[in-house]
C-alpha cells in the first residue's frame, strides 16, 4: 500500500481546500499542472458541470490542467474560473501562440440546503488551487466535502454527514492510482469489503432504519415515518480518479466508466434521477502500461473509489445539526493521513 493511500500517491498531483464551515460548503482543486489525459463519465440525471464536453474521447483536446469539485449547485461552478485564473499566473495551461489557456473541467453537488446559502466563488477556486499540495489530504467535512451528506432517501430528518475521502492502490512495476471523492448521494453507503452500512439513514438512536424495508413500503403507505423524500437534484457524489500510467484519451474516458462500478459496490440506490453522480480521470503518463495491466488498473482504481468513498462517511463530523454517522453509531476515526 502506498505511503500516503491518498491520490496524491500519483506523482503531480496536488489537492487544495477551500472551506466555509459557517456557511456547510467549500471546494476542492485537484492539479496536475503538467498536464494530463483527461477522461469523464457522468451516470446521475441531475448533473452540474463545466468543459465535459472537451473530455469526450473524439473531440480535440487531451490535456487538462486541473478538475474542480464544488459545493454550492450551478452556482458554485464560477469557482473554476478561479482555478484557471491562478494556473494562468503559473504558466500552466495549453499554449496557443501568445495565449496560455488552462484547461479545468469541473462538476458541482447539491449543499445549498445545509448551512447558511452560500456558495463557492472564483475567489474560493484561487484559494483551493493556490493551497494545492502533495503529500498528507485532509479529509471528511472539507473542501467539496463541507456540506455533503448521504442517506437522504427517508427524508432530511434522517440524513447523516459525509464528506470527502481518497484512497490509492499500487500494482505492477511501479504502476499507482488513486481517487479523491466527495460522497453526497442520495443512497446509503455500504462497505464493500464486509456488506456493513457505514451510513444509512437516521434510525432509532444509535441506530440505522431498515432502509430495505423502508424503500420496499414507498407508495404502499407503508413505509416508516411520513417525511418528504429528498428534493430531486439535491444529491451527486463526485470523484477524480488519478493514475500515472500512459493512458490514451479513450483509454481514460473508458477508466471513467469502470469507476462507476466503485459508486454501485458502496453506494444503494445511485446514479439515480436526483444524482448527478460524475466521475473524472487523469492520466499523468510516467509509466508505460502493458496491455495486460490494464486490467489491474480498472480493478485497483474502482477498488480505490470503493475505499475512499468509505473514508469520506467515516472522516466526516457533523455539521449544521446534521450528524456524521460515527456520532451516530460512537467514535470516529483520524480525518487525515
Amino acid at each position: 500500500m502506498p505511503l500516503r493511500d491518498a491520490i496524491t500517491d500519483v506523482p503531480g498531483i496536488r489537492v487544495g481546500h477551500w472551506t466555509d464551515r459557517r456557511a456547510a460548503t467549500g471546494c476542492t482543486a485537484v492539479l496536475c499542472s503538467a498536464g494530463a489525459v483527461g477522461g469523464a463519465d457522468i451516470r446521475g440525471a441531475a448533473p452540474g458541470t463545466r468543459e465535459t464536453d472537451l473530455l469526450r474521447s473524439e473531440n480535440l483536446v487531451e490535456e487538462v490542467h486541473a478538475v474542480l469539485l464544488t459545493g454550492g449547485s450551478a452556482f458554485g461552478l464560477d469557482a473554476a474560473s478561479g482555478v484557471v485564473r491562478y494556473l494562468r499566473e503559473q504558466e500552466s495551461g495549453l499554449r496557443f501562440g501568445e495565449f496560455i489557456i488552462p484547461i479545468v473541467p469541473a462538476a458541482v453537488l447539491f449543499d445549498l440546503n445545509v448551512g447558511r446559502e452560500s456558495w463557492p466563488n472564483a475567489d474560493a477556486g484561487y484559494l483551493a488551487a493556490n493551497r494545492a499540495r502533495g503529500g498528507r489530504v485532509v479529509e471528511g467535512s472539507v473542501g467539496a466535502g463541507t456540506g455533503a451528506t448521504v442517506a437522504k432517501f427517508a427524508g432530511p430528518d434522517r440524513r447523516l454527514k459525509a464528506g470527502l475521502g481518497t484512497a490509492s492502490e499500487a500494482f505492477g512495476e511501479g504502476l499507482v492510482v488513486g481517487a479523491i471523492v466527495a460522497v453526497n448521494a442520495v443512497g446509503l453507503v455500504r462497505d464493500p469489503t464486509t456488506g456493513e452500512t457505514v451510513a444509512g439513514p437516521r434510525g432509532s438512536e444509535g441506530e440505522f432504519l431498515d432502509a430495505e424495508a423502508f424503500l420496499r413500503g414507498l407508495g404502499s403507505g407503508s413505509s416508516d415515518g411520513d417525511e418528504d423524500p429528498p428534493a430531486v437534484g439535491s444529491n451527486t457524489t463526485l470523484a477524480v480518479v488519478a493514475t500515472n500510467a500512459m493512458l490514451t484519451k479513450t483509454q481514460a474516458n473508458r477508466l471513467a466508466t469502470v469507476c462507476h462500478d466503485g459508486f454501485a459496490r458502496a453506494i444503494w440506490p445511485v446514479h439515480t434521477r436526483g444524482d448527478g453522480d460524475a466521475v473524472f480521470t487523469l492520466a499523468t503518463g510516467e509509466r508505460e502500461l502493458e496491455r495486460p495491466a490494464y486490467l489491474a488498473l480498472e480493478a485497483f482504481a474502482t477498488r480505490a473509489v470503493e475505499r475512499a468513498i468509505v473514508r469520506g462517511v467515516q472522516c466526516a463530523r457533523g455539521l449544521a445539526r446534521v450528524p456524521s454517522a460515527s456520532e451516530w453509531l460512537g467514535a470516529a476515526p483520524s480525518a487525515t493521513h
